[in-house]
């Protein structure tokens, strides 16, 4: 038995320690935000914060989450969708199927803690989710507008 402390709230799991965290969240704990995509970390479908910092659960074994730390998936992102990433992407239309974009806000989501005003160069280097849809191009509008209704947020 592990306890983890998700979305804010102390959850208790029972599972293999070499379970991983991506199975956990949804198969035992009901979060199914975070989707199999790939199974070996190159889509980013899968993507959660642990302690703030983008991490591919697909390759996270629950054995190697501390259980101080602070998971977060996309459904504790923001109770209402009033994160800057997802307003964006609300504005701008941004997915297409949808299937990849759980994933791609929490990257984005973590690189805009890191990095407040991305450039173009450091939204390549970071953003490396695949969308079979192509909607690349709208990720980079989004990922801009979300930097500047972030700007509007902390100004008023």
């Amino acid at each position: 038995m592990a306890k983890l402390k998700i979305n804010g709230k102390i959850m208790d799991v029972d599972a293999d320690g070499a379970t991983p965290l991506l199975w956990v969240l949804r198969e035992q704990l009901g979060l199914t935000g975070a989707k199999y995509g790939c199974g070996i970390g190159l889509c980013g479908s899968c993507i959660v914060h642990v302690d703030g910092k983008a991490v591919r659960a697909c390759l996270v074994p629950l054995f190697s989450v501390a259980a101080s730390s602070e998971i977060t998936t996309i459904e504790g992102l923001s109770s209402d969708s009033s994160h800057p990433v997802q307003q964006a992407w609300k504005e701008l239309d941004v997915p297409q199927c949808g299937y990849c974009q759980p994933g791609m806000i929490m990257n984005v989501a973590a690189l805009l803690n890191e990095n407040p005003n991305p450039s173009d160069a450091d939204i390549n280097a970071n953003i490396t989710n695949i969308c079979r849809c192509g909607t690349y191009n709208r990720v980079r509008r989004g990922i801009h507008l979300a930097v500047d209704i972030g700007k509007r947020g902390r100004s008023s």
